[in-house]
C-alpha cells in the first residue's frame, strides 16, 4: 500500500514517476520497481529528451491546474525534467519536504491520467537521494510556486508526462531510529464485531485471513481495531511506518510488506482514501482491519487491476511522525 498506493490514478502515476525508492509496484503485484536514485548516473538527459519536453505547451495561472498540450506519441529514452519558472515563495532546499500539485498524461495518446488538483490531494515528497536527480535539478534552489515538467519511459515505450507545481515546503520530518520501531503491533487485544473477515497471526505477527462464507462486500469503509496500541493518535498529515497485508475479497493476497521482510513508510495523505480515513485517529502500536469498497480504493483508477475490487487489509501501525 505504501507510498505507491496513492489516491487515484494521478497519485499512483505521480508517486511512481517522481520517486525512485524501492517500494512495491504500482499494480500491487509486489514486484520491485526502479532502482534507487543512487544507482542512476546523474541528472544529465539527452538533448532529444529535453527537446521533447520543450515541445510541450503549458499555460494557465499559477495556483490552478495548468492546461497541457503536446503531440502524441511522446517518447523519451530516460528520465527528463524541464523547469517552467522559479516561483515567488519560500526557497526550496535539498533535504526538505516539498508538496506538489501534479497532473499526469499518457504519452501514447495525450490523455490525462489524473490530477491532484481535481481532489485537492497535493502530495509531499522529500528531496533526498531517493528521487530522480532530474527532479532535484528543477526544484532545489527554486521557490514555492515553481512549475516543472517531468517525463520517464512508461511500460508501453511511450512516456508518462507529469506537470507539477510546488505549493509548500518545510523541513522534512525526522524519522524515528529504526531500533525504536517495533516489529509488530503491541497493545491490548480488541474483540472484533461478528461477521467480519477473521484474522489469524503466526508467531512473528504475520496475518492471514478467512473470509466468512456469504460475506457481503460493504458499501462503506469498515474499520475494526484488533489491537489497541498505547501510542499517540495518528493524524492525516503524518508519515506512517506500517506492516500490512492486502487481500481481495475472494481471499487472494495481492500485496504484503511482511512478504518483503520489512515495513513500509508512506505519507498518510498519499494513500488510497480508505487507508487515510481508516488509520487517521488510530493509535501507534495498533493493528487495524480495513475493508475498503472500490470507491475508497482504486475505483477512480481506470484500468487498474484492483479498480473494481473490495480490498481487505490488516495494518500494524508501528510508528508515525
Amino acid at each position: 500500500m505504501k507510498h505507491r498506493t496513492l489516491r487515484g490514478v494521478a497519485a499512483l502515476t505521480l508517486g511512481a514517476a517522481l520517486v525512485l525508492s524501492g517500494c512495491s509496484s504500482e499494480d500491487g503485484s509486489g514486484d520491485e520497481t526502479s532502482p534507487s536514485a543512487s544507482e542512476t548516473d546523474d541528472a544529465t538527459s539527452s538533448p532529444e529528451d529535453v527537446a521533447a519536453l520543450e515541445a510541450v505547451t503549458v499555460s494557465g495561472d499559477p495556483g490552478a491546474e495548468p492546461t497541457v498540450e503536446f503531440e502524441a506519441p511522446l517518447e523519451v529514452s530516460g528520465a527528463v525534467a524541464l523547469s517552467l519558472g522559479d516561483g515567488d515563495g519560500d526557497e526550496i532546499a535539498k533535504g526538505q519536504e516539498v508538496t506538489l500539485h501534479q497532473a499526469a498524461y499518457s504519452g501514447a495518446d495525450a490523455s490525462k491520467l489524473g490530477s491532484t488538483w481535481e481532489d485537492d490531494s497535493a502530495q509531499p515528497i522529500v528531496l533526498d537521494d531517493q528521487v530522480y536527480p532530474q527532479l532535484l535539478d528543477v526544484l532545489v534552489g527554486k521557490k514555492v510556486g515553481t512549475r516543472f515538467l517531468f517525463a520517464a519511459p512508461g511500460q508501453d515505450g511511450t512516456a508518462v508526462l507529469t506537470v507539477a507545481e510546488a505549493t509548500a515546503v518545510r523541513d522534512a520530518p525526522v524519522a524515528p531510529d529504526p531500533a525504536d520501531v517495533p516489529d509488530r503491533a503491541e497493545g491490548e487485544a480488541v474483540t472484533p464485531a461478528d461477521g467480519l473477515p477473521v484474522v489469524t497471526l503466526d508467531g512473528a505477527g504475520m496475518p492471514s485471513i478467512e473470509i466468512p462464507e456469504g460475506y457481503t462486500a460493504p458499501t462503506e469503509l469498515v474499520v475494526q481495531p484488533l489491537i489497541k496500541g498505547s501510542g499517540p493518535e495518528v493524524t492525516e498529515d503524518q508519515t506512517v511506518i506500517a506492516h500490512y497485508t492486502g487481500w481481495k475479497l475472494d481471499g487472494e493476497k495481492f500485496d504484503s510488506s511482511w512478504d518483503r521482510g520489512e515495513p513500509s513508510t508512506f505519507p498518510l495523505s498519499g494513500v488510497v482514501a480508505g487507508w487515510t480515513q481508516g488509520l487517521s485517529g488510530q493509535t501507534v502500536g495498533s493493528q487495524v482491519l480495513l475493508v475498503i469498497p472500490p470507491s475508497l480504493g482504486y475505483g477512480a483508477s481506470e484500468g487498474h487491476e484492483l479498480q473494481n475490487e473490495t480490498l481487505v487489509f490488516v495494518v500494524d501501525i508501528l510508528a508515525a511522525y
